[in-house]
């Protein structure tokens, strides 16, 4: 039998002994047992990706302010807990049952936003744009689905407006179908015309530091799969990436 079960065993039974001393009122019994038997460690590690990139993400949309915040299939938890703060207006390809005050959720596709051209003032799309066109959830297989993708938050972004932007960075790859990983280079030729107001990296080995805000093109190219964090702005009429 394995150790760490026997140890669960004599921890229930001596909880057991315990239990008959006191008044609560719990059904307890061997048939309800739930084992965990891996987090008896001082120390545990961490996802950096989802960790740390809603909450960056969420620091830059409190600094924005906005009266409206829009995101194009982010992660649920980051959309949920901004909707605390500002009004949030979820869109994934997928349709999606949230129910909280301050947030709707409708269903889009990211090669085709319901929205006007030059709309939306606050624009989230972060750990996504990486998946378009790999037929991951069902999309159909375009080499350039990411790139259409962002040309349509470009095509929605307001002149004056934020977007937030999040892909996996470090040595350009495909790893099919799950996600691709870009240079920094990419990333900025792709938004080129917009401003670059803030770049953040979450490194590979969270050893590093994790998320390193203000970050540099030089750090970021030491990654293999780190994680790219980018606020643009859009202060005029932009121009298509050449590649």
């Amino acid at each position: 039998m394995n150790l760490k079960y026997i140890g669960f065993i004599c921890d229930y039974l001596n909880f057991k002994k315990l239990s008959r001393k006191s008044k609560r009122c719990f059904d307890f019994r061997w048939k309800s047992r739930y084992p965990c038997l891996n987090e008896k460690i001082p120390s545990h590690d961490i996802e950096p990706h989802y960790t740390y990139h809603p909450a960056w993400a969420a620091r830059i949309v409190a600094q924005i302010k906005p009266e409206i915040h829009i995101d194009i299939s982010s992660s649920l938890s980051f959309c949920t807990i901004i909707s605390a703060f500002v009004p949030v207006k979820f869109y994934e390809y997928r349709t999606t049952n949230l129910n909280l005050d301050n947030l709707s959720s409708e269903s889009a596709d990211l090669l085709n936003l319901p929205f006007e051209d030059e709309s939306v003032e606050s624009l989230s799309c972060m750990h996504v744009v990486e998946h378009i066109g790999l037929g991951r959830y069902g999309d159909i297989l375009d080499q350039d689905g990411d790139l259409k993708a962002i040309s349509e938050l470009k095509r929605a972004l307001a002149v004056g407006g934020s977007l937030i932007f999040v892909v996996p960075i470090g040595k350009p790859k495909i790893l099919f179908n799950a996600h691709r990983i870009y240079s920094y280079d990419q990333i900025m030729d792709y938004f080129a015309g917009l401003e670059l107001k803030e770049f953040s990296l979450i490194t590979e080995d969270n050893k590093k530091g994790g998320l390193l805000r203000h970050a540099t093109k030089e750090m970021s190219d030491q990654e293999v799969y780190g994680c790219g964090c980018f606020w643009f702005k859009k202060e005029g009429r932009f121009k298509e990436p050449t590649n």
